[in-house]
């Protein structure tokens, strides 16, 4: 993992589909009552259903509608090109969270026993706070969770979290490649020592969960490990900045997300910050996060798993045969090949490899959640 400069830094991996399909893991993201959208199809027990726990509405849309967009038109792709997984037909719903955990959870519980006879092999929270929520609830009911970059590290552990799986990138690793990547350009880990690096994190269990790495980490290396909180949303941030300026930290780790990333970038250039020495985490890392920004966000620096740019060959099949005929579920054409719209992607590529590597064990049929837990175990 490697970082450049803004507007987010990658992986560079070959073809994504080709990589999935060879690994799970190859290169490989409302309410009064859940709102729903209408399916994608009308589901039968002949084919597998998809939930999507989405949240287009709220502080978090301008990230979770490219998210959704590389999701849905993967799996209209998979459809239409490739008429299914080995013929079973994908139908899918969304359900709007607002990423909240009771939201998360509503839709959870509308979609665990499937849709009309359609069963569900896999289920994506798609929010730190449903997954910390769902931990239990999806064991329970036996059907896999996936996490993608968010949720309990701890459940990296199968034998603790037998039904979570967090592919992946983690947040105690991303800590680790922050503090790797600082290291690098300060000469080596030894001269770490004496430095001060600050985190400036959404005050949320997905914020806080770098908290203990980083903690090890600066007890090990010796630099002075600064935690600084933003209430959701983080439209607000002057006092936050104003102490960066007085502490004078060497680096910022950015841990926002949503509205109060674009807002932590602008309003470290009013304070003086160099914004070529704040490093966001996966979660501020796209176009999307800094473009609002506008020039204070040049030279900022993101990490991110999930490799940007449309150049790779998933992304022409997926012009010629879903955008170019009018089938894609992108409103903004600037997102094509986005972080975001390609972590859509990759979510989308987990579930169905891991539908795929099940029906090589269970039958070419629907899968449900066990058989589903099978397929992500390979």
């Amino acid at each position: 993992m490697h970082l450049t400069p803004h507007l987010s830094f990658s992986t560079q991996v070959n073809d994504m589909r080709t990589t999935l399909q060879r690994t799970v893991l190859g290169a490989v993201l409302a309410l009064g009552l859940p709102t729903l959208s209408a399916p994608a199809a009308q589901a039968a027990a002949t084919e597998q259903f998809v939930p999507l726990a989405t949240y287009r509405v709220g502080a978090y849309a301008s990230s979770g509608i490219p998210v959704w967009a590389g999701m849905i038109d993967y799996l209209r792709y998979i459809n239409e090109v490739e008429g299914g997984i080995n013929g079973v037909k994908l139908v899918w719903q969304e359900c709007e969270t607002e990423w909240t955990a009771e939201k998360g959870i509503e839709c959870y519980e509308r979609f665990k026993q499937g849709l009309d006879g359609a069963p569900v092999a896999v289920y994506q929270p798609n929010g730190a706070p449903a997954a910390y929520a769902l931990a239990e609830k999806a064991e329970a009911d036996k059907i896999p969770l996936i996490t993608l970059g968010y949720g309990r590290t701890e459940a990296t552990d199968g034998a603790v979290f037998p039904y979570n799986f967090p592919v992946m990138l983690t947040f105690y690793s991303e800590a680790s490649a922050f503090i790797n990547y600082i290291a690098q350009r300060e000469g080596g880990l030894d001269k770490l020592r004496g430095k001060k690096i600050a985190t400036v994190y959404h005050d949320s269990a997905y914020g806080r969960e770098t908290q203990g790495p980083l903690k090890l980490l600066a007890e090990k290396y010796g630099f002075e490990n600064i935690q600084i909180p933003v209430a959701d949303p983080g439209n607000e941030q002057a006092s936050q900045w104003r102490q960066v300026r007085q502490l004078k930290p060497d680096w910022v780790f950015l841990r926002t997300w949503g509205v109060s990333t674009p807002v932590a970038i602008k309003t470290a250039a009013r304070f003086g910050f160099p914004v070529d020495h704040i490093v966001g985490d996966i979660w501020a890392s796209s176009d999307e996060d800094v473009l609002p920004a506008g020039e204070a966000g040049k030279g900022y620096l993101a990490l991110t798993p999930y490799p940007g740019g449309a150049t790779f060959d998933i992304h022409q099949r997926l012009k010629k045969y879903i955008l170019d005929t009018g089938k894609s579920d992108l409103k903004d054409p600037r997102s094509f090949g986005s972080v975001y719209y390609n972590s859509g992607l990759v979510n989308a590529a987990i579930a169905v490899e891991a539908i795929r590597a099940g029906q090589a064990k269970f039958g070419k049929r629907p899968l449900n959640g066990e058989e589903g837990r099978w397929g992500l175990e390979r």
